[in-house]
């Protein structure tokens, strides 16, 4: 699989020369060269002539992160320090940031959205309307993708990174090569979800843009053909939980558009355990699907969301004991 990270600012050199001194030396840099992507992106997009980091430049980037959390600006600002200096030792004197006070692993709290709000969040999303001539907007997507975040647990990032090559409507499913952990997976499709992407598709095939059908391009895309924003999916998101009365808290405690691929997560256990399923085995299948690294990362939030939200998981059955037993010990 090929990977995606293709610089063009005017750091891109340095970029690379930074990955490739952290892979020579043993390190993973997958996520790494995701956020220097990010970095490089920012350069370009301000259009960045000099190499030079300063103080203001890093608080310019932060300005534009109003959805990222506290551990993921933690890691985001290691990353910044350690490759302002390694600028340094080559000679670009640039400002090496602080990283922030690092954060408990447990301190994120999801927000689980219960059936009756993902019908309102669907049907709001059905019922927006542009008011005015904007031809970037990414409205006409917004049904089609927040269905499809619940109905597979993708990661929005791996949503809009989908190329028309990957949606395989024959086999009911869409092969995703290019996510967070570098794995390839596949996440099949309920014939509902198809059929709404599959109406999304001949909506996007009548606009008049070039190529929009070819292989290598984007699955969503705005009006004009560019590539589908995070940042406006959020935006539009916010709206769609004002619509539905379901209050935004901010700060980065949701509910999020990531939110979405939790309450896939809690729903699919709620409906295993419903049908006779045993958990011990289930939930490695769903850690798996989820591209989690290991089961801990999927136990983490699902822990987390049981205390948090007691009401969701006690069945007849009380889910949380049945996947997280109480181990009792008896004497020798």
């Amino acid at each position: 699989m090929s990977e995606p990270f293709n610089y063009g600012s005017i750091f891109a050199p340095y970029f690379q020369g930074f990955i490739g001194m952290k892979q020579d030396l043993g390190h993973q840099a997958l996520r790494t060269k995701w956020i220097l992507l990010e970095f490089d992106k920012f350069f370009a997009g301000i259009g960045a002539k000099d190499l030079y980091i300063t103080r203001e430049l890093i608080d310019q980037w932060r300005g534009t992160r109003i959805n990222d959390g506290e551990r993921t600006l933690y890691t985001k600002y290691t990353v910044w320090s350690q490759f302002s200096r390694y600028m340094c030792n080559l000679g670009q004197e640039c400002y090496i940031p602080r990283p922030p006070k690092a954060v408990a692993k447990n301190s994120f709290t999801p927000y689980i959205f219960s059936h009756k709000e993902i019908g309102d969040i669907f049907r709001a999303c059905d019922s927006l309307r542009l008011y005015d001539n904007h031809m970037s907007t990414i409205l006409f997507v917004i049904p089609a993708v927040v269905r499809l975040l619940y109905g597979t647990g993708i990661r929005l990032s791996e949503a809009l990174s989908l190329k028309n090559e990957d949606m395989d409507f024959r086999n009911n499913c869409i092969v995703l090569k290019r996510t967070k952990n570098g794995e390839q997976r596949l996440a099949p499709l309920s014939n509902s979800l198809q059929m709404v992407l599959e109406d999304y598709l001949k909506s996007r095939n009548r606009m008049p843009l070039p190529g929009v059908s070819d292989a290598t391009g984007y699955f969503f895309v705005s009006p004009n053909g560019t590539f589908c924003r995070s940042g406006s999916v959020y935006c539009w998101f916010r709206k769609v939980l004002a619509k539905c009365g379901i209050q935004h808290i901010g700060n980065h405690h949701g509910p999020r558009v990531h939110d979405l691929r939790h309450t896939f997560a809690l729903h699919s256990l709620i409906k295993m355990a419903k049908s006779g399923h045993d958990l011990y085995y289930t939930l490695p299948v769903l850690s798996t699907y989820l591209g989690h690294r290991s089961i801990g990362a999927t136990e983490q939030y699902v822990r987390l969301t049981a205390e948090m939200h007691p009401g969701l998981l006690n069945d007849e059955r009380d889910l949380c004991s049945y996947v997280f037993p109480k181990i009792k010990i008896t004497e020798q």
